[in-house]
C-alpha cells in the first residue's frame, strides 16, 4: 500500500486538541478502508509566512499515513471541506520516517539555548574599555580624599 506525508495547516481559532481531533477523523476513516496513521506529529500554532483567509497563525499537524489512492483522494476531499483546514498539502513518500521531524527537533533545541549560560556580558554604552580601570584599592584613596579636603590639602603642599 503506498504511503503518504500529509501537513494540515488548521486555523488559529481552534485550540489544539480541536486541531488533533482533524487528524483523529482521518485515523478513524483510514481504519475502515485497511489503512492506517504510521506518524502523527503536533508542530504547534506558528505564524504564517503571509496572511490566509485572514489568519495570521495557524497549527501545524504532519501525518504519516498509509492508504490506497482513492481514500487519499477522500481524505483530501473531506479537509478541503472543513472550515477549520486552510491548507492540506500531501505527498507520496517511499518510507515514513519514524524520527522526529526536524521541526520538532529544531523546536527543542530553542528552548535550550534560551535559557542557558549566553556569554560575558558585553560592557556597557559607556564602559568601553578604553578608560584606565581603577582597583577597590584606589577607590578607597580616593574616597578618603574626599571626606577629609583639609588632610589632602596639607599633604600636597
Amino acid at each position: 500500500m503506498p504511503l503518504y506525508e500529509t501537513v494540515l495547516i488548521a486555523r488559529n481559532d481552534i485550540n489544539q486538541q480541536q486541531a488533533e481531533a482533524i487528524a483523529e477523523g482521518i485515523k478513524t476513516y483510514l481504519e475502515g478502508e485497511s489503512g492506517s496513521v504510521k506518524k502523527q506529529e503536533y508542530w504547534g500554532l506558528r505564524t504564517l509566512a503571509y496572511r490566509i483567509k485572514k489568519n495570521r497563525k495557524a497549527h501545524y499537524l504532519l501525518l504519516g499515513l498509509e492508504a490506497k489512492p482513492e481514500a487519499m483522494r477522500e481524505i483530501e476531499r473531506q479537509l478541503s471541506l472543513n472550515e477549520d483546514v486552510l491548507r492540506v498539502l500531501t505527498l507520496r513518500v517511499d518510507e515514513i520516517d519514524e524520527t522526529p521531524s526536524p521541526v520538532l527537533s529544531r523546536k527543542g533545541e530553542d528552548r535550550g539555548e534560551r535559557g542557558g549560560f549566553r556569554g560575558p556580558k558585553s560592557s556597557g554604552r559607556f564602559d568601553s574599555g578604553r578608560s584606565s580601570r581603577r582597583s577597590y584599592d584606589d577607590r578607597e584613596e580616593y574616597r578618603a580624599r574626599d571626606e577629609n579636603p583639609a588632610e589632602t590639602a596639607g599633604a600636597e603642599e
